[in-house]
């Protein structure tokens, strides 16, 4: 599962990354430029969504351990 987290991560960065390079940032609001900056939105959605789910994992493993060391 972390392997495939991280998988996601760069896809939506690589993804995030190939969306800025489309944006007309003389009109970033206009024809196929608006499709790119909703799709950069989106891969920022994206990865902050895995990274709150890795952080999430890392706090209930850090849990379980403490609740097993103390029993």
């Amino acid at each position: 599962m972390k392997i495939a987290l991280y998988i996601f991560l760069g896809l939506a960065s690589a993804l995030m990354i190939f969306n800025l390079t489309k944006i007309d940032y003389a009109a970033p609001f206009e024809g196929n430029s608006m499709v790119a900056v909703i799709s950069v939105i989106a891969c920022l959605c994206a990865a902050l969504l895995v990274l709150i789910l890795m952080i999430s994992r890392k706090i209930a493993e850090k849990s379980r351990k403490a609740r097993s060391g103390k029993s």
